[in-house]
C-alpha cells in the first residue's frame, strides 16, 4: 500500500497529541495515512508495553488510519545507527510516503529529538539505491519522500506553517483519551501522577491549538516546522488571516 502521509512517533501517543487533527483531516480529504511507532513507550511511569499497544490500536481506530505498526525499538535507548536506520528505511520503502511527519527536533523528552534526527537521516538514505533492504527476501526499491515535516510537541518552537484542523478537536481528544493509563482518568488514580496525567494537561494542549488557530483566523490549528523551502501553486492556497 502506497501512503500519502506516514507519521512516525517515538512513543505511542506522540502523534495523537501533536498531529491527530492533521491526519484525520487528510483522511477525510481522501489521502492514505499510516502511523509507525518507534517504541512501545515501555519506560513510561504509568502503564506498560501491553497496555500501550492496546491503547494505540484503539486510538488508530478512532483516527481511521490505514495502517499502524511498531518498530519495537527500546524506549529511551534506541540509537541512530546502521541497524536502526535500515529498519526505518525498510518501512519508508514499504509504504513510499510522499510526506513524513515526525517528532520535534528538540523537546522535553530526549527520545523526541533523537527520533527526529533518525527520521531525517532515514528519509534521505532511503533514496540511495546502493543501500539494500529486504522484505520477505525481496529487494526493495529506493524511495525518498518529498517532504519531512516535524510536528510540534511540548516545548514551544516557532512553526513554519499551521494547518487548520477546525472541527477535529473532539475526535483528537477522543483518540488521546484512548491512552487511559497515560492521561487523567479516575480509574487510574492509584498510579503515580505524572506531567501528562494532570487534569490540566489536556486543557493546556487545547489552549495551544486555539492559540495557533487564532494566529491564522481559524478556531483550531496544529503547527509544523520544515527544513525545506515550500512552494505553493497560487496565493489562493493561503488561509486568510484577519487583519
Amino acid at each position: 500500500m502506497k501512503l500519502d502521509i506516514l507519521a512516525f512517533g517515538a512513543h505511542p501517543d506522540d502523534i495523537e497529541l501533536a498531529c491527530a487533527g492533521t491526519l484525520m483531516k487528510s483522511i477525510d480529504e481522501g489521502k492514505k495515512v499510516g502511523i509507525v511507532d518507534i517504541t512501545r513507550g515501555e519506560l513510561g511511569t504509568r502503564g506498560d508495553a501491553v497496555t500501550r499497544t492496546l491503547e494505540s490500536a484503539a486510538a488508530a481506530k478512532v483516527m481511521g488510519v490505514d495502517i499502524r505498526e511498531n518498530l519495537d525499538l527500546k524506549d529511551g535507548f534506541f540509537e541512530n545507527n546502521e541497524e536502526t536506520l535500515k529498519k526505518v528505511i525498510a518501512v519508508i520503502r514499504k509504504y513510499q510516503p510522499t510526506i513524513i511527519l515526525c517528532n520535534a527536533p528538540y523537546d522535553r523528552h530526549p527520545d523526541h529529538g533523537r527520533a527526529a534526527k533518525l527520521m531525517a537521516d532515514a528519509a534521505f538514505l532511503s533514496g540511495l539505491r546502493k543501500i539494500e533492504t529486504f522484505i520477505d527476501g525481496v529487494l526493495q526499491e529506493a524511495w525518498r519522500p518529498s517532504y519531512v515535516f516535524n510536528y510540534l510537541q511540548d516545548q514551544y518552537i516557532q512553526p513554519s506553517f499551521l494547518v487548520d484542523v477546525t472541527g477535529y478537536q473532539d475526535r483528537k481528544i477522543e483518540a488521546i483519551k484512548c491512552y487511559k493509563t497515560q492521561f487523567f482518568n479516575p480509574d487510574h488514580n492509584h498510579e503515580p501522577q505524572t506531567y501528562i496525567s494532570s487534569p490540566v494537561f489536556l486543557d493546556a494542549l487545547k489552549g495551544k491549538g486555539l492559540n495557533f488557530g487564532k494566529q491564522i483566523g481559524v478556531e483550531y490549528a496544529e503547527g509544523f516546522i520544515t527544513q525545506k523551502l515550500l512552494g505553493i501553486h497560487s496565493l489562493d492556497a493561503i488561509v486568510k488571516n484577519p487583519t
